[in-house]
């Protein structure tokens, strides 16, 4: 009787679609959203659809039954009819089933780890939805969804802080929506990122706060990620008792859903949980269903992964030659996932190329400074022979004076080394290389030629800069304001970063040390407004106060000092940072020849009630030389 009632209500609402000729996703799923999971109720409405020439509903009906053979691992079927289902979109100009189809389109093939295809569906979506000022609810939520989704491709490509950045983003529409399934799904990939960093702790707190909203809407594929996510952290902390009860649970409720990805998950898990437990043969039943699971529905990832835990097994159980053959096998196969390899190997060659110039540069300064202990060393034989006549007093303190200079001369070399070092960091440097990259891949062509151009200029300078002890401040702005382009391009250009210059200085004209105000830049950057959701502002400031020195103020609006050093406490990977000391060294050194000392003053900024909103620091640069003073 209830099948009857449910068929009764579907027939009215085929009836009901026909009346009003529904024309957006988001009032079509108001009425059939309680069927999109029935294959052959939503196959009967997109052929009446079809029939009675209704293309929205029909494209509607098409993402659904692309969907649930997506859920039953027919990966080829799903591509086929969601492709139907865009081109539909696409012809009747209907932006959100477009959209809503090439999001459900980039969801298939990162199912089957074809990342490319995925990130240009993603990609194609993101843009569409986002170029809209007013968007829909509707589009909203898609733009939520892309960023999700780019947000698992680049977990795949381990930029886990662009993964986190674009959860975050992903997280905040859900939650201005009130939406619980992204909630939970936004937690859940942060949890994944946090995991991968080594932050179990953080990764699981997100991993049990997705579960509680999939609890709440009772999501069975939610519960299952959730308890397989959840079992994972508990086995690396060594909680094996409760890791196998909770990966059993997982393992029960895939079984009963029957979507053979999730079940090959659950396999892989629940068996090397049971290995950690020492027992093996059990371990290596379901390792094996897992391995039968995977190769069947060409799962490459878990096949990869099977290999490896039963590797492992095998070891173990000192079977050394099955273990060997997993091995070797999980080896062979992984060749195959050419996208994830071609780009470990371009990111050791750029780390083996900074390296390499790095240390050429290093060597370079090294012979310098050696040629000028030489030079030093003939000067001071010829003096020698010159002043033979001289007294003996007169020579002593001629060589004092020399020692100090051959002194100050080495520390600056020394400085000058470090600042070099610190400028052409390698990690700076391959990130850099890398977001230009990815924008090859997206083929932005513009973007990718605008940042290279960006980051070469970048590059010129701190060579210039490496063979200079000081410049005019007008190129050390414009030194800064390449770094933060470049910079930016890792913060998806959220950061507003403006340069405000007081009328009266002339900046060609004033000279500092090179390269002296990045260091301060960085600190805002990754201690300020790495860890910031919403806006993010900086804002360089060039004034005067006094004829003697120049003021240059760096304002963010980040977390503030505390919470950026409680945070960096926290991670398992701590970002170290060595500039500042090296800048005030360079400082002092610069400022001898100057009637005023520098001065460095770190500001931390509140609101009324005492909530840090920011960090001001200023640094005052002398302008008047010891020279005018004597004047």
């Amino acid at each position: 009787m209830a099948q009857t009632n449910k068929d009764s209500i579907f027939n009215e609402s085929i009836m009901h679609s026909r009346l009003i000729k529904l024309k957006n996703y988001s009032s079509i799923d108001s009425v059939f959203s309680s069927f999109k999971n029935d294959s052959i109720k939503m196959k009967t409405l997109a052929s009446r659809a079809s029939e009675n020439k209704y293309p929205e509903v029909e494209c509607y009906a098409l993402i659904s039954v692309g969907n649930i053979y997506r859920n039953v691992s027919n990966y080829e079927t799903s591509i086929n009819i969601l492709k139907k289902a865009e081109k539909i979109a696409d012809s009747i100009n209907n932006v959100e089933l477009k959209v809503v189809s090439l999001n459900m389109l980039g969801v298939v093939y990162r199912r089957i780890d074809l990342i490319r295809p995925a990130l240009d569906y993603h990609k194609r979506a993101l843009d569409i939805a986002s170029s809209f000022k007013n968007p829909s609810a509707e589009l909203k939520h898609s733009v939520a969804v892309s960023q999700n989704s780019l947000g698992n491709i680049y977990l795949t490509l381990e930029q886990y802080d662009l993964a986190i950045s674009l959860f975050t983003k992903s997280l905040k529409i859900e939650e201005e929506s009130n939406n619980i399934l992204g909630l939970a799904i936004n937690n859940q990939n942060i949890g994944y990122a946090q995991e991968a960093m080594g932050n179990l702790d953080i990764a699981l707190k997100h991993f049990e706060l997705s579960l509680d909203y999939n609890t709440q809407i009772n999501s069975d594929i939610g519960l299952v990620i959730c308890y397989n996510s959840i079992g994972k952290i508990y086995t690396k902390q060594n909680r094996l008792k409760e890791a196998e009860i909770i990966l059993e649970k997982a393992l029960q409720k895939s079984l009963i859903i029957n979507d053979k990805y999730y079940i090959a998950t659950s396999y892989i898990n629940f068996g090397s949980n049971l290995n950690e437990l020492k027992q093996y043969k059990a371990s290596e039943n379901y390792l094996l269903k897992a391995l039968e699971i995977s190769n069947q529905y060409g799962l490459k990832s878990f096949i990869i992964e099977s290999h490896e835990a039963l590797s492992n097994l095998y070891n173990n159980t000192k079977q050394f030659e099955k273990a060997l053959f997993h091995y070797k096998s999980a080896i062979d196969f992984e060749k195959t996932l050419t996208s994830k390899i071609n780009i470990q190997y371009a990111n050791d060659i750029i780390l083996q190329y900074e390296d390499e110039v790095k240390n050429n540069q290093i060597k370079a300064l090294a012979e310098e400074n050696e040629l000028v202990k030489l030079k030093l060393n003939r000067n001071q034989k010829i003096f020698w022979f010159t002043l033979l006549g001289l007294i003996i007093l007169a020579i002593i303190l001629f060589s004092v004076n020399r020692t100090r200079q051959l002194n100050n001369e080495k520390q600056i070399l020394t400085l000058e080394q470090d600042m070099l070092r610190s400028q052409m960091n390698p990690h700076f440097i391959f990130n850099s290389l890398n977001s230009i990259k990815l924008y090859i891949i997206n083929n932005e062509k513009e973007n990718a030629v605008y940042y290279l151009n960006k980051f070469s200029k970048f590059i010129r300078k701190i060579l210039i800069a490496s063979t200079e002890k000081e410049m005019s401040l007008e190129d050390e702005l414009e030194t800064m304001q390449l770094y933060m382009n470049i910079e930016n391009i890792r913060f998806s250009n959220a950061i507003d970063f403006k340069i405000n210059v007081e009328e009266s200085i002339n900046t060609a004209s004033i000279k500092v040390p090179s390269l002296i105000l990045q260091p301060f830049l960085e600190n805002a950057l990754w201690h300020g407004l790495s860890s910031k959701n919403d806006e993010k502002n900086i804002v360089l400031n060039v004034y005067k106060t006094s004829d003697d020195f120049v003021t240059i103020s760096i304002t963010d609006n980040g977390i503030g000092r505390k919470e950026a050093e409680r945070i960096n406490k926290d991670k398992v990977l701590k970002r170290k940072s060595v500039g500042i000391n090296i800048t005030k060294a360079r400082l002092a050194n610069f400022s001898k020849r100057y009637t005023t000392d520098y001065k460095i003053t770190i500001e931390d900024l509140y609101n009324d009630t005492k909530k840090p909103i920011g960090t001001k620091v200023i640094v005052n640069i002398p302008t008047r030389s010891n020279a005018l003073k004597t004047a």
